[in-house]
């Protein structure tokens, strides 16, 4: 009788199988709660307050008045030298400026895989 290599794995599998563990799917809410960081919210809001008083209402800047993606360039390179997490949310915040009142002349949102993901560190 010939014999297959994978034959003992099915055979052993069928007389043994393996316990059906049934994983809960969360639910959005919870899935969010995961996903999110209430602290850097907060501190993204209480400098955005601070920027009011600097530069007015976000939806009243004029698109175009700061350069937004120089200033997110500077920072990263600043954040990159020291590791002070407050840089991270000042990019954020300029982040969403740039978003909110940009001037990209191909500035548009098309939601897609844009196949860049963070790497795993080896």
């Amino acid at each position: 009788m010939i014999v297959s290599p994978g034959h003992d794995f099915l055979r052993n599998r069928n007389y043994y199988p393996e316990p059906v563990i049934k994983k809960k799917i969360p639910t959005l809410e919870e899935v969010y709660e995961t996903q999110w960081s209430s602290e850097f919210e907060i501190l993204m809001r209480n400098r955005l307050a601070m920027g009011f008083f600097r530069y007015g209402p976000l939806n009243n800047q004029p698109a175009g008045k700061y350069d937004n993606i120089g200033s997110i360039r500077k920072r990263l390179a600043l954040y990159e030298e020291t590791g002070n997490d407050e840089i991270l949310v000042d990019i954020a915040n300029v982040a969403m400026v740039e978003f909110l009142n940009g001037n990209h002349p191909n500035k548009h949102f098309n939601a897609e895989d844009d196949g860049i993901h963070t790497e795993e560190k080896k």
